[in-house]
C-alpha cells in the first residue's frame, strides 16, 4: 500500500529500484529499506522481507485512520475520500462501489 496506491513490489521492474516503498512515508522502513532490497529479501522468500512490508502497511492503515479522524473532526470527510480515492488510483467508476 503506497499513497499513490497499490505496490507489487515482486514484480521485476522493482528489481534495481531504489526509492523507499512510497516516497510519502516516514515510516522506518520507508525511510531505511529501497524496494530492490525489499523485492529481493521476498523473491529469496526471507521471512524479513515479508516483515517489513507488513510494518509498512501498518503504518500505512493507521496513518490513514488517523487522517480521516481528523477530516470527520473537520467536517469534511466526503471531500477526504474524493481525494484518497483519486490519489489512490480509483476511477470514479470504482469509487461508487465504496
Amino acid at each position: 500500500m503506497t499513497s499513490a496506491g497499490r505496490l507489487v513490489v515482486r514484480n521485476a521492474k522493482y528489481a534495481r529500484d531504489f526509492r523507499p516503498l512510497d516516497e510519502n512515508c516516514d515510516c522506518h522502513v520507508c525511510r531505511t529499506y529501497s524496494r530492490a532490497y525489499i523485492r529481493h529479501l521476498i523473491k529469496c522468500e526471507e521471512t524479513f522481507g515479508f516483515r517489513l512490508t507488513t510494518y509498512h502497511n501498518l503504518y500505512f492503515l493507521l496513518n490513514l485512520m488517523k487522517q480521516v479522524r481528523q477530516a470527520i473532526v473537520d467536517d469534511r470527510l466526503l471531500d477526504f475520500r474524493a481525494q484518497f480515492f483519486e490519489d489512490y488510483g480509483f476511477n470514479k467508476e470504482n469509487a461508487k462501489n465504496f
